[in-house]
C-alpha cells in the first residue's frame, strides 16, 4: 500500500493552527517548527506517544520533553527549586529544557517521562508550539528526525526523515537557530546539571542560576 504524504500547510495560513489542533485532538502527530530545529508532536495521550516512538525508531525510555506556553499549566507537577525558577525566568522562551522532579510520576505516561520521576519542559522562543499548548494544553514534542540523526531544520528535511507517519505539516520555513536546546536538570534542593549540550553556553547557565 502507497505510503500517504501528510497536508502540508504554511504557518502564514490563517486556518494552519487550527487544522493542527484538531489533527492533533484526533492523535494525529503534526510537525512543528520551534526556534531550534523542527519537532514532531502529539497530545501526550499514550497511543499517540507511542506513534511518536514508532516514527522516530526511539527507545521509550529517553522520554520525551512537554512543551508549555507557561508554567501555570505544569502548576503543582513539577518542583520548582530557586535555581529552577532563575533558570526559567532568564532562558524562557528559549532554547533551555528543564527536567525537574514530578510531584506525581503517576499522572504522566511512561513514555514522556522514560520511566523517571523527572519531566523534561521547555517555554519556546516560537508562537507556533505555544499557541499548540495554549489551545492544547502541554505537548509532548520531540526533534523531527530518526533516533541519532541530524535534526531537520526545515520542512522539507522533516517530510523525508519522519513524513509518511504524520498527519499534518506546519511549513515556517528554514529554522533560526539549527541546534537543538541545551537541557539542563534541577533536583528538588537546586543542585544542577547540563544533561545535553545545545544552543545555550554552559557559562550562560552558570551565569542564569548565580545572577538570578
Amino acid at each position: 500500500m502507497p505510503e500517504v504524504a501528510p497536508t502540508v500547510l504554511l504557518t502564514s495560513d490563517p486556518d494552519a493552527i487550527t487544522h493542527a489542533v484538531l489533527a492533533m485532538q484526533a492523535g494525529g502527530i503534526v510537525g512543528i517548527p520551534t526556534e531550534t530545529v523542527y519537532g514532531i508532536g502529539v497530545v501526550p495521550r499514550p497511543e499517540a506517544l507511542a506513534a511518536v516512538i514508532r516514527a522516530k525508531q526511539r527507545p521509550e525510555e529517553k522520554g520525551i520533553a512537554l512543551l508549555i506556553d507557561g508554567l501555570d499549566q505544569v502548576d503543582g507537577l513539577v518542583e520548582l527549586s530557586l535555581p529552577a525558577r532563575r533558570l526559567a525566568d532568564r532562558c524562557w522562551p528559549g532554547p533551555l529544557t528543564l527536567v525537574l522532579p514530578l510531584r506525581h510520576p503517576e499522572l504522566v505516561p511512561v513514555a514522556v517521562t522514560g520511566g523517571r520521576d523527572t519531566l523534561g519542559l521547555r517555554i519556546p522562543d516560537h508562537w507556533v508550539p505555544r499557541e499548540l499548548a495554549r489551545s492544547l494544553g502541554p505537548i509532548a514534542v520531540t526533534s523531527a528526525n530518526r533516533s541519532g540523526e541530524a535534526p531537520a531544520t526545515t520542512a522539507a528535511q522533516l517530510l523525508a526523515t519522519v513524513g509518511p507517519s504524520l498527519a499534518l505539516v506546519l511549513d515556517d520555513g528554514p529554522v533560526r537557530g539549527g541546534v537543538v536546546s541545551t537541557v539542563v536538570a534541577v533536583d528538588g534542593a537546586g543542585a544542577w546539571r547540563i544533561l545535553r549540550e545545545g544552543t545555550l553556553e554552559p557559562e550562560a547557565i552558570a551565569a542564569a542560576v548565580l545572577e538570578g
